[in-house]
């Protein structure tokens, strides 16, 4: 609705345009928003004060004009008021309103669905968490973002692929390596001191335990270097292993998972540096190697070779997502922790050094999960026996309450996650209250069954009788699940879903409450099942996005 409102009001510029009433200009700055206010109509434009400045007019006066030329042989727009300074405000025809339940029921699952993306081959990186431990909260948050933007985008058109950056090169490795060694070699009967910076999860004992199991004391009097690494492949694919089974049962697959060692074969880091050292983006300083960030704006350069000769973490990152374009990715988007703002300068100027536009990398910032307990703060440790893990809180409140309850609030805000209300039957946990309209829905069709009234066509009702203002209001929610839709994929915000469910859930509930659906009024009836159906499909298509299941029972 708001696309072909934009559309008419563009046209009315040019039309305004072509009669010499005022010069060309930019339409690009229009916007067409839903008021705040339902009294000033259904939609609303600034069209007029964001043209004014470059027609250097009145923006009432221009208001008035595009008012005049305003051409519309659909009859989509009833009325057109101005107001204040130069805002029109457009009512939309009832006809339009009403052939929306239409078209939802038409649609069905692929109501809502957008071509925005053009097919555009986009990547999709989130987690890449080290395998060295199991995933915590901050990476759960992190998953279930990158996996309904996934989602989301795939709704719009993009051709969507999901990776798993696997950390499995460089010092945190070797220390998962060495600390497996330290647990065996205890298991053994060895005193020893366990390194500083080792890994001391009840993980690494099992590893080490079930080697010596297996293996018994080999290892003892075998090379320490090689030891270590063979520790490193064992305990790592272990560990990924259990991290690949924990994101499946959150509801998360991803299409690729990328080893970071791929990319030292054939000395690929070092060969890429060399290019862009040719190229005069990389210089040296006589014991180190600096990439020229600050060329693309960032703060200062940064080092990519450090002087013992070791590349960068930063230095595996240009290299990487030179590997991800080469695949032929059109769009990348990293989901990162919120810790990792500082960075972001640095890999939009790598970006552009290896020749691609800034915006062919998006970055979105996860912040930290603030664990409660029937609103207590929950401590952070294993060692206080309190949950922590991925798997610990999926134990608890389960797959749809987690990935609701991180998707509740903006990515880049703090979020509190109350795994007692989480887990609550009633409208206090906001996951239950959004599956329960869906299932109450299924309860009234199943009510109608049951009385022998038949779900109706849509083509054949007269949905005229919806004429309750919590009927319109509801029909006009439905209007802009598209909207709101596209709104989230160009800023990549998929909590707007949420905000969405949590808003037609509640006009939902509040018209149940209000009026009866089967009624003795036969066509008032099938009216308003009608309206139930879509209302229903539209539930359902925006909790597929999010991965949550939509019940039929509850």
């Amino acid at each position: 609705m708001k696309s072909r409102l934009l559309a008419l009001i563009c046209s009315s510029v040019r039309k305004c345009v072509e009669n010499g009433l005022i010069p060309p200009v930019d339409t690009s700055r229009i916007e067409v928003e839903v008021p705040a206010n339902p009294d000033h109509g259904d939609y609303a434009t600034n069209a007029a004060m964001a043209l004014a400045r470059e027609a250097k007019q009145n923006p009432r006066k221009i208001a008035e004009a595009l008012q005049r030329h305003f051409h519309d042989p659909e009859g989509l727009v009833a009325s057109i008021s101005i107001a204040g300074p130069g805002f029109m405000n457009f009512v939309i025809s009832n006809r339009f309103w009403l052939q929306i339940l239409q078209d939802i029921l038409e649609a069905g699952a692929d109501f809502g669905k957008l071509s925005v993306g053009r097919g555009k081959k986009v990547q999709v990186e989130f987690v890449s968490a080290n395998p060295t431990g199991p995933l915590h909260i901050g990476h759960a948050r992190g998953a279930v973002v990158g996996d309904a933007l996934s989602n989301l985008l795939q709704t719009a058109g993009f051709a969507v692929s999901k990776e798993y950056y696997i950390n499995d090169a460089g010092n945190q490795m070797n220390n998962l390596g060495r600390s497996v060694l330290c647990r065996y070699r205890e298991l053994l009967g060895e005193t020893i001191a366990f390194p500083e910076n080792g890994y001391r999860g009840d993980y690494i004992r099992d590893i080490a335990a079930d080697i010596v199991k297996k293996d018994g004391n080999r290892y003892l009097t075998a090379n320490e270097d090689e030891t270590i690494q063979a520790f490193n492949a064992l305990a790592g694919g272990i560990i990924l292993e259990e991290i690949k089974q924990d994101l499946k049962d959150f509801g998360v697959v991803f299409d690729e998972y990328f080893s970071e060692k791929t990319l030292y074969e054939n000395n690929g880091v070092l060969s890429l540096l060399d290019q862009l050292r040719k190229q005069g983006f990389i210089y040296s300083d006589g014991e180190t190697l600096w990439f020229k960030t600050t060329d693309f704006g960032d703060e200062k350069d940064r080092v990519v070779i450090r002087k013992n000769g070791d590349p960068t973490y930063f230095a595996a990152d240009i290299a990487y997502h030179q590997n991800k374009f080469s695949r032929g990715f059109d769009l990348l988007v990293d989901i990162w922790g919120a810790d990792h703002h500082g960075y972001m300068a640095r890999l939009w100027a790598a970006v552009q050094a290896l020749g691609h536009n800034k915006d062919d990398l998006r970055i979105v910032l996860v912040q930290l999960v603030n664990l409660l307990r029937a609103g207590e703060p929950v401590a952070m440790s294993t060692r206080s026996g309190e949950f922590v893990t991925l798997r610990e809180v999926l134990d608890e409140v389960g797959k749809d309450a987690a990935r609701y309850n991180f998707l509740m609030r903006r990515s880049d805000s703090h979020l509190d996650f109350d795994l007692e209300v989480a887990k609550k039957q009633s409208n206090e946990n906001p996951v239950y209250y959004v599956q329960y309209a869906h299932a109450r829905i299924c309860s009234i069709m199943r009510m109608a069954a049951e009385r022998g009234v038949q779900l109706p066509d849509p083509r054949q009702t007269d949905t005229g009788l919806l004429s309750e203002p919590e009927e319109r209001t509801l029909i006009k929610m439905m209007a802009r699940y598209p909207e709101m839709l596209e709104g989230a994929v160009l800023s990549l915000e998929v909590h707007r879903v949420t905000f969405y469910l949590n808003e037609l859930a509640g006009l939902l509930h509040g018209y149940y409450n209000k009026y009866k659906v089967i009624t003795d009024d036969a066509g008032l009836t099938a009216a308003r099942l009608v309206l139930m159906q879509a209302v229903r499909v539209v539930l359902a298509n925006a909790l597929c996005i999010l991965g949550v299941d939509a019940p039929e029972k509850m």
